[in-house]
C-alpha cells in the first residue's frame, strides 16, 4: 500500500508560501521505507473540512494520549462515525492505532501532499 509520494511542485511551494499549506518533519522510523527521519512533506490542514479520510491516506493527526505531540501514520480504515484506525508502514518501529486506539477526525491536522521540497 506504500505509494511514493510526488515532490513538491511550484504549485505547492506557492500554497506553502502563501500558507495555504504547511510543513511538517518527520522524525521517527515510524513510516519507513515511504517517509525517512529527517523528510520534511507539505500537509494539507483543510484536506477533511468536507470529507472523510480514505484508506490509504498519510495524515498527520495529534497524538491521543500525549498532549503536544503530532503523529504522522497511514489510515488504515475509518468506521462509520469518521474515527480513523491509522497505522505506521514499519510496524515493528511505531506507536499507532495498535496501542492507542481510533482517532477521531478532528485531532487529524491535514493531509500530507508531497515531499518537501
Amino acid at each position: 500500500m506504500s505509494v511514493p509520494l510526488p515532490h513538491a511542485t511550484y504549485r505547492e511551494i506557492a500554497l506553502w508560501f502563501l500558507r495555504r499549506y504547511r510543513r511538517f518533519r518527520v522524525t521517527g522510523p515510524s513510516m519507513l521505507p515511504c517517509l525517512t527521519p529527517g523528510q520534511e512533506v507539505l500537509i494539507n490542514p483543510v484536506a477533511y473540512v468536507n470529507s472523510t479520510p480514505q484508506r490509504g491516506d498519510i495524515v498527520i493527526a495529534n497524538h491521543p494520549h500525549r498532549q503536544n505531540l503530532r503523529i504522522i501514520k497511514r489510515v488504515d480504515f475509518v468506521d462509520s462515525d469518521g474515527e480513523c484506525y491509522l497505522k505506521g508502514d514499519n510496524p515493528n518501529a511505531s506507536s499507532d492505532s495498535r496501542q492507542f486506539g481510533l482517532v477521531s477526525k478532528n485531532q487529524l491536522q491535514g493531509k500530507v501532499i508531497c515531499l518537501f521540497p
